[in-house]
């Protein structure tokens, strides 16, 4: 007699996407694509045309790229939206 053999549990591993939320639409339609060779990144947004070149370092990843994309978005100085009843007054 021998015992009941367990059952073999596989966990996937977690991989990181392809495409990322865009910081200016909210869709997730942002690619990265790295040139290692002249060591410079493009990543852009194909539904709301959002696009920014980035000189990298040799250890950045896509998620360093968007990180930096998102950085750049909301640090960006936003417009005064000031209604034109509160300038006549």
């Amino acid at each position: 007699m021998g015992r009941k053999r367990k059952r073999v549990v596989h966990i996937p591993k977690k991989r990181l996407p392809k495409f990322f939320s865009c910081p200016k639409c909210g869709r997730e339609t942002v690619g990265v694509k790295i040139s290692r060779d002249v060591a410079r990144a493009i990543a852009g947004c194909s539904s709301c045309g959002l696009n920014e070149d980035f000189p990298i370092k040799p250890a950045q990843t896509e998620v360093d790229i968007y990180c930096l994309l998102t950085d750049k978005v909301f640090s960006s100085p936003k417009k005064n939206l000031v209604s034109k009843t509160q300038n006549d007054s």
